[in-house]
């Protein structure tokens, strides 16, 4: 145990000599520098833009949100089921670690315009307003990082270990003491200050996000999380370097794997995730979700059939013979009803679109197993809070508060307007004024903020994609060993 210690010890030195001559060489080497001058000005610029973009757009959603219930609360005296269509927008603020990674925000849009009778998608969603070529990946860190610096870090380390075979040195190496491991080590540690470097600006930006109010945890959990991403690629470099004997046999096994984990991978996870929990169009949707609200009935109109059964109750309950005798407004009380029941149709539609593209979602997060990329790309929307499942709260959020708005005002309907005055509104301009309500029945809406799930709930779904980090690191390492023992 004495000998290993001081064995490990001795190893030191060589070690870091064998860095700072890996760096020595990228500084003669233009193009290995002009790479990692790229990869660091990549990385700061997609930083600040995306930083900027996100500040801009949480100042403007908060003010429009405001904006929104200003206008909603400042109408005149209305017939309270004019309201109803009026409507009101929800929207949503990005949270501090959007400007590192987007996530699903891009796609999903930010804000809801929220009215009676029907439950409207998000809309404004940037990639949805883009053109074809933005939709490949639009700049943000968690894109240069995830699939942009791993080719950075082949172009600069595939000859780490090769280039040495190739010109013969590794055997005068050895005979001055220099193991294979040590080799490999040093190499290594060469390529961990690249990924030092590349992390720079993203220590900044969390740095940024804590002072944001993101959580400390979160903030650091994130950048080792992308800082163990980056290590899993400084293994895959290591590897072929070591298990290739020639330079350009390693390049081109590392281009091809680059390919497939970065490119192919999250393409066919997304597909195999589309073909094994396959979800109906929208339009098979639409037609569906019509002809179940067709045997409702129509709210809007007190007569319908489908209302029978609640006006012989309301009649009963109040010991009365006619509505009109009824102490509340029946059309008011058939409008919530109406709303209530419809809700729970559009709900349940809802809950099964959201069911099925978070079983996609888990599905497609499996191949992190084949593919590191994808397992960051989880963990990383999951921490930042810009996942599907985020957004399926978003939803639900926004239809609580749509309902219980649209349900006050029919509050208002049944309890404050007469029967008699609402059949006859369109009899004239004074039959028009009594049925209208007082604009302080506008005040239900409240004012809306969405929050992300708190530090705990993301960084405990973030467990499984950060197991899947380090089982690859794990596997690499040891296959490192077993190349660095073959090539002895």
């Amino acid at each position: 145990m004495i000998a290993s210690a001081s064995n490990n010890h001795s190893r030191l030195p060589h070690m870091w000599s064998v860095a700072k001559d890996e760096w020595r060489y990228w500084y003669r080497s233009k193009v290995a520098l002009v790479v990692l001058i790229i990869g660091v000005v990549l990385s700061l610029s997609s930083v600040v833009v995306t930083a900027v973009n996100m500040h801009e757009l949480s100042h403007e959603r908060q003010s429009m949100q405001k904006t929104s219930e200003d206008v909603f609360m400042e109408q005149p005296d209305r017939h309270p089921h004019r309201m109803v269509h009026y409507g009101h927008y929800a929207f949503r603020t990005p949270s501090p670690l959007s400007m590192l990674d987007p996530g699903v925000d891009a796609y999903t849009g930010n804000s809801i315009y929220l009215e009676g009778h029907r439950q409207n998608s998000a809309m404004f969603a940037e990639q949805k307003q883009s053109t074809g070529l933005t939709k490949l990946g639009s700049l943000s860190p968690a894109f240069v990082l995830q699939v942009l610096a791993p080719l950075l870090l082949i172009l600069i380390g595939y000859s780490s270990i090769s280039r040495e075979r190739e010109s013969q040195t590794l055997s005068f190496l050895s005979a001055q003491g220099t193991s294979i491991f040590t080799l490999i080590l040093g190499k290594g540690l060469a390529l961990l200050s690249v990924v030092g470097l590349i992390m720079l600006p993203l220590l900044l930006s969390g740095v940024f996000a804590i002072f944001q109010g993101e959580a400390a945890s979160v903030v650091v959990f994130f950048l080792v999380s992308y800082s163990l991403y980056l290590f899993v690629w400084a293994l895959l470099v290591l590897l072929c370097s070591t298990a290739l004997s020639k330079n350009s046999e390693s390049f081109t096994a590392l281009s091809f794997m680059w390919i497939l984990l970065c490119i192919a991978m999250p393409r066919i996870a997304s597909t195999t995730a589309s073909v094994s929990a396959p979800a109906p169009g929208k339009l098979e949707t639409d037609f569906a979700v019509i002809a179940e609200l067709r045997k409702l009935g129509d709210g809007h109109n007190a007569n319908d059939p489908a209302f029978t059964q609640l006006r012989q109750s309301l009649l009963a309950q109040y010991d009365v013979e006619t509505v009109e005798e009824l102490p509340i407004n029946f059309r008011g009380a058939v409008a919530s009803a109406s709303e209530a029941e419809l809700t729970k149709v559009l709900n349940r539609f809802a809950e099964q679109r959201m069911t099925q593209e978070l079983a996609q979602t888990q599905i497609a997060r499996l191949f992190g197993w084949l593919s590191p990329q994808i397992a960051i790309r989880s963990l990383s929307m999951i921490s930042a809070g810009t996942s599907i499942e985020t957004h399926h709260r978003f939803i639900r959020e926004t239809e609580d508060l749509r309902f219980n708005f649209v349900q006050s005002l029919n509050q208002a309907h049944k309890e404050q307007l007469s029967y008699i005055d609402d059949i006859n509104r369109n009899n004239g301009d004074e039959a028009w004024q009594r049925a209208r309500v007082s604009s302080a029945n506008w005040k239900v809406v409240d004012d809306f903020t969405f929050t992300i799930d708190d530090a705990s709930t993301r960084l405990f779904k973030s467990v499984s994609a950060l197991g899947q980090l380090l089982v690859w690191i794990v596997a690499l390492i040891l296959l490192i060993r077993a190349a660095g023992g073959h090539s002895v």
